[in-house]
């Protein structure tokens, strides 16, 4: 299944709300035409919300690089919601971590946009860390 997105606006914040796989083929291109799209419209705060997301593969790691460059220089951020377990580890495995702002709740993503409100960012070391514990019986 290729990707679809649903964009909505959230307290000015435009969100995209992904739904199938982020691989290479069409799917990364639908992600690069909504970016291009959204940044000639001038609107550069962008959550991506993979919560309808199965699968991520090199090729969309490399259309997320390339969108969050493409916001970037324009201004703007772009931040991710709702990533799996999986997608957290190929976050991890890859270091974009270190790049992307990640969040779990849709109202922290959207008040991290804001200076002046307080955000809860997605804490990956305590991420790994619970990963490296076996499992309780």
């Amino acid at each position: 299944m290729d990707l679809q997105l649903h964009q909505r606006e959230k307290e000015g914040i435009r969100i995209l709300d992904l739904h199938g796989h982020l691989i290479e083929g069409p799917s990364e291109a639908i992600l690069r035409n909504a970016i291009a799209a959204l940044v000639e419209a001038k609107v550069v705060n962008v959550i991506l919300n993979f919560a309808g997301v199965a699968d991520i593969d090199a090729d969309g790691l490399g259309t997320l690089v390339f969108c969050h460059a493409r916001i970037v220089t324009s201004g703007g951020a772009l931040k991710l919601l709702h990533l799996s377990p999986l997608h957290i580890n190929l976050m991890v495995l890859t270091k974009l971590y270190t790049v992307f702002e990640i969040f779990t709740n849709e109202q922290d993503a959207v008040d991290s946009f804001f200076p002046d409100r307080a955000a809860r960012h997605f804490d990956v070391l305590a991420f790994v860390e619970e990963q490296k514990r076996p499992p309780s019986p």
